[in-house]
């Protein structure tokens, strides 16, 4: 098969996932302005729509919208100035990575680990060189190339239907810092009454980054996963933060400390 053929057919097979698709630069990761002005936004699953494109551009690279219609990717970094591999390893030896149901190596000798799609914003790690794709973001997938390397399959595995907390992989990686009490009276301490009080006020990003901690914290001064759930219930939701995410964040945190003291 040539690799013109090769590339429509891969286009058409994602197609047929329900994933859609839109066309990128050859060689690049940068949406072709004249057939999707809006990049990501342009994305479809019309087959005479996409089969036209790729007539067009036989050798546009393949993109495809990340979040909760397709599938969000953890994309590990590896880049003269450094690499992923480190934190991916300390997030597996943790037990902070689920099975990923598809694994692509990409062109600088990185990797994608494709999980079930959620509606979580997209973040940076940029100290541990990790990205995350999901709600707003894209990726480009096989058989797409850039700089004459191609993105790879490696692994794939249907069964492997797991959502992974980005929030929890960036309070393990850059655990925030220690709390100061609002109040010079307040209680020195780290019950779940006291946390939920100081967790009401929080109101911008990185709320979930501190429920979290606060989680954490509590769960080890003996807490159940019950009363975790305590601690989010009057903080402020919106901006990318909601009662589902914080539900996942404090049972997250709840597995992470009962591992730690078992």
């Amino acid at each position: 098969m040539s690799d013109v053929n090769k590339m429509i057919a891969a286009v058409l097979a994602y197609v047929g996932r329900g994933w859609p698709v839109f066309p990128c630069v050859p060689g690049g990761k940068r949406p072709i302005g004249r057939l999707a002005p809006n990049g990501l936004y342009n994305a479809t699953t019309d087959i005479e729509l996409v089969s036209r494109w790729w007539t067009s551009c036989p050798d546009a690279n393949v993109a495809i919208p990340t979040g909760p219609a397709t599938f969000d990717v953890l994309d590990v970094d590896q880049k003269p100035d450094g690499t992923g591999w480190p934190a991916f390893n300390r997030l597996k030896a943790a037990g902070m990575l689920p099975e990923p149901f598809m694994v692509i190596t990409t062109p600088s000798g990185g990797l994608h680990a494709y999980y079930v799609g959620t509606d979580q914003p997209c973040g940076s790690l940029k100290r541990h060189r990790l990205d995350w794709k999901s709600q707003g973001g894209y990726v480009v997938v096989p058989p797409s190339e850039v700089d004459g390397r191609a993105y790879t399959l490696i692994s794939e595995r249907p069964h492997a239907q797991h959502q992974l907390n980005w929030s929890a992989v960036r309070s393990f990686l850059d655990p925030p810092k220690p709390v100061q009490a609002v109040r010079p009276h307040a209680r020195r301490d780290t019950g779940v009454d006291h946390l939920a009080a100081w967790l009401a006020e929080k109101t911008k990003p990185g709320r979930n980054q501190a429920l979290f901690w606060a989680a954490c914290r509590a769960s080890e001064n003996g807490a159940s996963e019950q009363e975790l759930h305590e601690l989010y219930r009057n903080m402020q939701f919106g901006h990318g933060f909601d009662e589902r995410q914080a539900g996942r964040t404090v049972s997250d945190a709840f597995r992470r400390s009962n591992r730690r003291s078992a």
